[in-house]
C-alpha cells in the first residue's frame, strides 16, 4: 500500500501562521515585559524559536524560551525544562507544540507549569487536530482540521522547506 502525501500547510503558509501566531501572543501579553515561551522538545521548541524571533521584531517584550522535555510515550515520567520553576514564576507562559492530537502531551505540559504560580498560561499549536482525548484547547492555532482517527500530520520545520502533510 502506498502513503499519500496531502500537503496541509506549505513553507509560505507556515510562515505567515507563524506570524499571525506571535501577534496573537504579542496581543495577549501586550502589557508584560517578559512572556515565557516554553516549546516541548523538537518541533515544539523548534516553533516557540520561531515565535521568539518574530516577537522580537514586532515588540519591546522579552521573550525567554525554555524547552520543555516530555515522554510522549510515558508522559506520567517526570518532565523537565530548561529553566527554573524560579524563573517562570508569576509569569506569563504559552505551551507551545507543533500539532494538538489527542492532547495528551499538552495536559501533562500544563499540568507541570500548574505546580507554580503563573500570571497567565496559553497554548499555541501550528495544526490542531480535533480529535481530543483531554479537554485541552489551543489559544493559539496556525489551523485547525478535522480528519480521521487513522490519519497522521507530520510537521517538518526545516529552514526553507517547511511543511505540514497528512498521511
Amino acid at each position: 500500500m502506498t502513503t499519500e502525501k496531502n500537503i496541509i500547510l506549505n513553507h509560505q503558509e507556515i510562515t505567515n501562521k507563524i506570524r499571525r501566531i506571535a501577534y496573537q501572543i504579542y496581543e495577549s501579553n501586550v502589557n508584560e515585559t517578559e512572556v515565557i515561551l516554553a516549546g516541548i522538545d523538537q518541533n515544539g521548541y523548534q516553533l516557540a524559536n520561531e515565535l521568539k524571533t518574530i516577537l522580537e521584531n514586532i515588540s519591546d517584550i522579552k521573550p525567554v524560551l525554555c524547552r520543555v522535555i516530555i515522554d510522549k510515550k510515558n508522559p506520567l515520567n517526570p518532565i523537565e525544562t530548561s529553566i527554573k520553576s524560579e524563573d517562570y514564576k508569576n509569569k506569563s507562559i504559552v505551551l507551545i507544540d507543533d500539532v494538538l492530537n489527542s492532547g495528551t502531551t499538552l495536559i501533562y505540559g500544563v499540568k507541570h507549569f500548574l505546580d507554580v504560580p503563573l500570571k497567565q498560561f496559553k497554548t499555541a499549536v501550528l495544526v490542531n487536530r480535533n480529535h481530543k482525548k483531554y479537554p485541552v484547547k489551543a489559544d493559539f492555532k496556525g489551523i485547525s482540521l478535522s480528519t480521521s482517527l487513522h490519519e497522521h500530520i507530520h510537521v517538518n520545520l526545516t529552514t526553507g522547506k517547511a511543511e505540514a502533510y497528512l498521511e
